[in-house]
């Protein structure tokens, strides 16, 4: 059976269109991530429509260059693009630099070579090799949040991709009789067709893989986190908080759990508003965070309640961070909302190792009530109390 190069090509280039629509038909209302990978298929996409169509103008023309040159453009820069989409769903920032410096190198050098067939097909062929390269060990990275095997995925299609590439650029640089054009039989050639088919599908299952994952990890954020705050809601907190009580008895270390309801708050709602009652919560949790480390499980306990455990912490080191906090609060209170900020508090100490969070929440609640009878603006803990 006879396998026409040209006919494959023709083939992946209908593949990727098809990719490109079904990714804005199906990602519906996206992020950055989503965006960029539909930005880098369309890219490719539209690079090989102009590859072909190249192929139809006089070769050697002014068409012929403008045509592959503008291909080229849309295959190397929608690739960069898509680095910075796996870049995203792998947790990291969106930086993509490499890629897409060499994605400009290669396109400038295609045009300005363009008269030398050689060159132009090693110089084009090797940069994409390359380009390859780099997005291939990004994707060997350390991801900085949970994913699934959609990565291992396109790793395979993208060393699949270098091979092919690498063997195209060697051939027409310095095989060029056996390699006229990018339609010639030649083995390599036929070999790239082949394999920029199945490719085009298995990255079409990765980005989709990728995308359910983010959209996985969204809605578990969601069932997670206060949508006012940010910080972790009670159900979760409380999940985690387990967990980190069994860890401090196996561990025996010490850890603290302080209860904090912020003071005169209605007046703020009835006074500024909801918006600006919104923005003092958001704020209290800004500082909680700001003034305590990597090591405090937040959480919004309820209306302008909110808990904190602190792990390794013993009391000493729970009444320095409530200080801290006090502190925080008096100079970014009335300079973020125009209004002070304070709090009444309880704190209670993990006893022993039949001690649970729950049994921790009753004591420091009664802590809190204590602190509000008393005049509020104030933290207990049993020892103060005792005084």
């Amino acid at each position: 059976m006879h396998i026409d190069v040209a006919s494959l090509l023709i083939a992946m280039t209908l593949s990727l269109l098809t990719m490109a629509a079904a990714l804005l038909a199906v990602m519906g209302k996206v992020n950055l991530a989503a965006r960029r990978a539909q930005l880098g298929v369309g890219l490719q996409a539209l690079g090989w429509v102009l590859l072909l169509s190249s192929g139809l103008a006089a070769a050697g023309g002014w068409a012929d260059r403008l045509l592959s040159t503008l291909a080229m453009a849309g295959i190397a820069v929608g690739l960069a693009c898509s680095a910075i989409a796996f870049d995203l769903w792998c947790g990291r920032e969106a930086a993509a630099r490499a890629p897409m410096v060499t994605a400009l190198v290669m396109t400038v050098g295609y045009c300005i070579g363009f008269d030398n067939y050689a060159f132009r097909v090693g110089w084009a062929n090797g940069l994409l090799t390359l380009q390859l390269a780099m997005v291939a060990a990004a994707l060997c990275r350390k991801p900085q949040v949970p994913v699934g095997r959609w990565r291992w995925l396109l790793l395979f299609s993208l060393l699949v991709q270098m091979a092919v590439t690498a063997a195209r650029g060697v051939l027409g640089t310095f095989y060029t009789d056996q390699f006229p054009n990018f339609f010639a039989p030649h083995p390599a050639n036929l070999l790239f067709a082949l394999a920029a088919n199945v490719t085009v599908v298995m990255s079409m299952v990765g980005i989709l893989l990728a995308h359910r994952d983010e959209a996985a990890r969204e809605l578990e954020w969601l069932a997670n986190t206060d949508g006012v705050t940010g910080a972790f809601n009670r159900r979760a907190w409380m999940q985690q908080g387990h967990v980190i009580l069994s860890d401090s008895h196996a561990q025996q270390q010490p850890l603290c759990l302080m209860l904090v309801d912020l003071d005169f708050f209605k007046d703020i709602n009835d006074t500024y508003g909801h918006e600006a009652g919104d923005r003092a919560l958001k704020l209290f949790v800004q500082g909680m965070h700001a003034v305590g480390g990597e090591r405090n499980l937040i959480c919004r306990y309820g209306g302008e309640e909110f808990a904190v455990l602190k792990r390794g912490a013993d009391l000493a080191a729970i009444r320095a961070y409530d200080q801290r906090l006090r502190v925080w609060l008096a100079e970014a209170g009335p300079r973020e909302l125009g209004v002070a900020l304070c709090y009444s508090a309880g704190i209670a100490e993990v006893l022993d190792g039949r001690d649970t969070v729950d049994a921790m929440l009753r004591r420091a609640d009664a802590l809190l009530y204590s602190a509000k009878l008393l005049g509020r603006n104030r933290t207990l803990d049993e020892q103060t109390l005792g005084m």
